[in-house]
């Protein structure tokens, strides 16, 4: 480490409170914003330069401001060993998943290593990692849909294959990309190339010339300061509430003497806003790296043919008003961490079920898994990711069963009432997520259980009531009621099934059975389709053996 750099941060550090690499890191988002600035004015015509810019800075944060030389070598033992990957085994079915093997095998060292060192404070160089595994696993796929027929792969598939193989100075521009290097957001070849060489600036021909978004002199990247500012600004507003709120709401806080003193409600008041407060800090940085990537150019969408206006969110990878006022599991979960959501989804979800059948519960349980080992292996993670499906699941059918009774059966229009439920369901899931989250901070497993127990299990505990309820004979007296309010209203039930007939005040975009951060969509529906599966290989392994008997048989009876 180089003194002069360091001793600052050191300075400042010891001032305010925080960590020196916290301060570092900090420092590098405020940094690519200038540095992005000059990217972008980088000749269109030099796409070698831009490559070349980009892995000096990305090197300059690795080993000259984090002094992280094993970093460095463990994003190049990544990078190099997939692209080896895919070029020597490009013909192979098998090559994608013998790439995604070794980047998650690679990761989970590191992240045992973390696990082991406990410096939460320090930055190392798995944050980069889990981001490179997203990229090169994402490439491995792109590279095998290369060689497949275009008959076989969906759009998105046939959006994002690569024919040929990159050359080497693009492929290390890609993983190099230094204002999403360190934290995200993750994103394709496809996608960088692109920009690489401006065809994403390309304006449909249907877009009125008066329309175009303005560009300085000849170069076809848009402006985007003002976008990439307003980015900045919010991410710092995110960065200096939670350097305000860190103060008295941290996750150490949870297992202090003090904390049992509270009262009840006081408990969940803290319980929420120590989740919230570490939210702040994801908000902040998601927030001011994806502002410096729209600043290079990369965080360009598109153009609205009708309004001329820039869409800038190809990149966004958070909104925090959607989860802060969430009024469900979906919704919560699918407003964090979006580009992970894609990543798990495009490349493990849809990629692990055979072409031509739909994905089951073997799909959902590799996503699961995928999400839960790229995280780590903290015992706090796995402690929420499980009690979180069964909160999605329970979320399910609330939603379903009960929601319809504050809408007009006939318009589906909102009725008066609606308001209530809205404003419960809001504070159900966020006091819910708020002690489902915990364990993600407190990390161990007997704090986690420390903590929930302080809080007398009420997620849990409200989870299995509910569990028990719709297992019951209650629920048909909820069917029965929901009928004989539709019959009123002239609605027919669906008589085929028995069930009530699905509609979108039923079910609504709840009823994907596709998960949200790896966590189920509807535990219970999974486990049967499970049982359901187990049991029908048993009858053919029983078929196959009597075929087998049979054939025996005749053989000696010849």
């Amino acid at each position: 480490m180089i003194p002069f750099i360091n001793a600052p941060f050191v300075w400042l550090a010891d001032r305010i409170g925080a960590g020196p690499d916290e301060l570092k890191l900090v420092f590098s988002f405020l940094l690519s914003y200038p540095l992005a600035g000059l990217l972008k004015r980088v000749p269109d015509a030099r796409p070698e330069f831009k490559n070349l810019f980009s892995i000096s800075i990305s090197l300059f944060y690795l080993v000259g401001l984090f002094d992280l030389w094993d970093g460095l070598r463990t994003i190049l033992i990544s990078a190099i060993g997939t692209y080896a990957i895919a070029k020597y085994l490009r013909g192979s079915p098998y090559m994608p998943w013998v790439g995604f093997v070794f980047l998650m095998g690679h990761m989970s060292v590191n992240h045992i290593a973390r696990q082991q060192a406990n410096s939460p404070r320090s930055v190392d160089i798995t944050g980069a990692q889990m981001v490179a595994v997203m990229k090169l696993s994402a490439f491995c796929w792109n590279v095998a849909d290369g060689v497949l027929p275009e008959a076989d792969l969906s759009d998105f598939q046939k959006d994002r294959r690569l024919v040929e193989l990159p050359s080497l100075l693009n492929y290390a521009g890609y993983v190099f990309f230094f204002p999403s290097m360190l934290i995200g957001p993750a994103f394709d070849f496809v996608e960088y190339r692109r920009w690489l060489d401006t065809t994403m600036f390309e304006v449909p021909a249907n877009v009125d010339p008066s329309k175009k978004p303005p560009t300085r002199r000849k170069r076809k990247i848009p402006r985007s300061g003002t976008p990439a500012m307003k980015k900045l600004a919010l991410g710092l507003i995110w960065t200096f509430s939670f350097l305000k709120l860190s103060v008295h709401y941290y996750p150490e806080v949870l297992l202090e003497d003090k904390f049992v003193t509270y009262g009840f409600l006081h408990r969940l008041v803290v319980l929420h806003m120590v989740g919230f407060t570490a939210r702040c800090k994801y908000y902040g940085v998601w927030t001011m790296t994806e502002g410096a990537c729209i600043l290079a150019g990369l965080g360009f969408k598109g153009v609205d043919p009708k309004t001329g206006k820039v869409s800038w969110d190809r990149l966004r990878n958070i909104d925090p008003w959607e989860v802060e006022f969430a009024q469900n599991t979906r919704g919560y979960l699918g407003a964090w961490n979006i580009n992970t959501n894609q990543w798990l989804r495009n490349y493990v979800y849809l990629r692990v079920t055979p072409r031509g059948k739909k994905p089951g519960f073997r799909a959902s349980l590799a996503t699961f898994t995928t999400s839960a080992f790229w995280h780590g292996f903290y015992p706090g993670y796995y402690l929420s990711f499980v009690l979180a499906s069964f909160i999605q699941t329970v979320a399910k059918k609330l939603r379903r069963f009960f929601r319809p009774f504050f809408l007009d059966p006939k318009t589906q229009q909102p009725l008066p009432s609606k308001k209530l439920y809205d404003f419960a369901s809001w504070i159900t899931t966020q006091l819910t997520f708020s002690y489902a989250a915990a364990p993600f901070l407190i990390l161990s497993f007997s704090g986690s259980v420390t903590v929930w127990a302080r809080v007398y299990f009420y997620a849990v505990v409200g989870t299995l009531v509910l569990m028990g309820f719709f297992a019951s004979p209650g629920v048909k007296v909820v069917k029965k009621a929901l009928e004989q309010r539709n019959a009123k209203a002239g609605v027919v039930t669906d008589k085929k099934s028995g069930d009530l007939k699905r509609t979108a005040s039923t079910d609504s975009l709840s009823s994907s059975r596709e998960p949200v951060m790896g966590i189920s969509a509807d535990m219970e529906e999974e486990l049967d389709e499970m049982v359901r599966e187990v049991k029908r290989e048993v009858e053919v392994r029983r078929a196959r053996s009597r075929e087998n008997s049979l054939v025996k048989d005749m053989k000696k009876a010849m």
